[in-house]
């Protein structure tokens, strides 16, 4: 995505949008895995280039809470009308909302949980060289796969920093899709969601 407006403390390495069209990569080391990233599920979350007002942002976390109940993320973020008038805008939504938006392809039925096993044995099969019940950073990695979690941790990844690092969801993405199998990425980056809904309110019943 684009961001505008971005003060100090704004992390412009975070959730961004891959450069993966051939044009950027044909004559590179990262062809194949482009390609292939291109073709994925996951592809339109990688690549959407959607204009993101940091203002928007953070009024949306400035004002987010989460309805137990009805399962769904709920905030604000404020736009001009048609006379030039700051308005607030309310937005809802659910995991279904997010699974349509981002075009994930996923389900219900999906799991969230993947055996260490997939993981690990996947590892092997890229050219992993640290320990398997280390850390799994990302330099340790043959080149193109390198590139392969580079563009996951930084586009869906929900922390800032550590972009060396692959926590344990990007490792659960990684792995199905490689080995193509389903994975519930749409739960998943909700559940972050609401956890970082939490975080913001954490002592807060709204």
């Amino acid at each position: 995505m684009f961001l505008q407006g971005k003060a100090s403390d704004w992390d412009i390495s975070h959730n961004i949008y891959c450069l993966l069209d051939g044009h950027y990569t044909d004559n590179t080391l990262f062809k194949v895995i482009a390609k292939f990233l291109r073709e994925s599920k996951i592809s339109k979350t990688l690549t959407a280039r959607t204009v993101v007002y940091e203002s928007h942002v953070r009024r949306f976390w400035s004002s987010v809470k989460y309805e137990e109940i009805e399962k769904m993320i709920c905030s604000t973020v404020r736009k001009k009308d048609e006379n030039g008038q700051d308005i607030d805008i309310e937005i809802k939504f659910n995991v279904g909302d997010l699974r349509r938006v981002l075009e994930l392809g996923d389900s219900d039925d999906d799991s969230t949980i993947i055996p260490e096993r997939l993981c690990k044995g996947l590892w092997c099969r890229i050219g992993f060289t640290g320990h398997l019940n280390g850390k799994y950073l990302k330099t340790m990695f043959s080149t193109p796969y390198k590139f392969l979690i580079h563009c996951v941790v930084h586009a869906l990844s929900h922390r800032k920093g550590a972009y060396d690092e692959t926590s344990e969801y990007i490792m659960n993405i990684i792995t199905c899709l490689v080995l193509n199998r389903a994975y519930n990425e749409s739960q998943v980056i909700f559940n972050y969601m609401v956890d970082n809904v939490s975080k913001v309110y954490p002592d807060d019943d709204r």
